[in-house]
């Protein structure tokens, strides 16, 4: 084998090597949202202290994933799409670790919505935010071990019905929280449930346009459809702001 080949050979395993990490924190991060959407809905303490406990292997796996491509970069010196590809792996793995971050933070939002009381159609609505955002990232981690652009645009499109749903939902709380000021401190809880769950649509969205990049070489030049206009809603006080996702604790 000449040297050139025995490089090249080097690199495919350290490649293969990174994107099984990838693949670990893929699976990790789709049980997370699954799991935390069931504990909410069930009610179940312990399921959400499971996802809670879970997050730190996410944590743990991007690390290794950032320290094995500081040691790619440094011994095998890749360029052109090569270089891509290593750079995109590090973009994946911040939007995955990020997305176990949110679904850590709805599972700890269980225990306060335990006791409370159903507010309207929340429920059914989270449940299918949640299962929208699963089926999206499982497709752009299709897509991403395929090299499959296509299938990763689709994936970023999907992100606007999530968007729409929490629209929806958004307003629907509003309204439960104006008609009853009892409901004020349930109907927060499940806004930035609905929030935490916006905002991993928005990395799974990520994920795939970074997919998009490797196989192109450029970002999409057209900006994604956002159907998030919670900051401009209207109140019978005038526009509402949409409640941020609280920072990780």
């Amino acid at each position: 084998m000449t040297d050139s080949a025995h490089i090249m050979s080097a690199f495919d395993a350290d490649l293969e090597r990174i994107q099984n990490l990838i693949l670990e924190m893929g699976g990790l991060a789709e049980s997370q949202i699954s799991d935390s959407a069931d504990a909410l809905r069930q009610r179940d303490n312990e399921r959400a202290q499971a996802v809670i406990i879970a997050d730190k292997r996410i944590d743990a796996l991007e690390l290794e994933v950032d320290q094995e491509v500081v040691r790619v970069l440094a011994l095998r010196q890749p360029i052109a799409q090569d270089l891509r590809t290593v750079v995109t792996v590090l973009k994946i793995a911040g939007n995955l670790e990020r997305i176990g971050d949110y679904a850590k933070n709805n599972a700890k939002r269980a225990a306060a919505i335990s006791h409370a009381q159903p507010v309207g159609s929340s429920s059914g609505t989270i449940r299918r935010m949640s299962r929208a955002t699963g089926d999206m990232l499982r497709d752009a981690l299709d897509a991403y071990m395929k090299g499959d652009a296509v299938l990763a645009e689709d994936v970023r499109q999907r992100d606007e019905d999530v968007d729409l749903m929490y629209n929806g939902l958004f307003r629907e709380l509003l309204t439960h929280m104006m008609e009853d000021p009892r409901a004020i401190t349930a109907c927060m809880h499940l806004l930035f449930v609905a929030k935490n769950i916006e905002r991993i649509g928005d990395h799974i969205t990520g994920i795939a346009e970074q997919v998009i990049y490797t196989v192109t070489g450029s970002l999409p030049e057209e900006d994604r459809p956002k159907g998030d206009n919670t900051p401009y809603t209207e109140t019978g006080d005038g526009l509402a702001p949409a409640p941020d996702a609280p920072k990780d604790s």
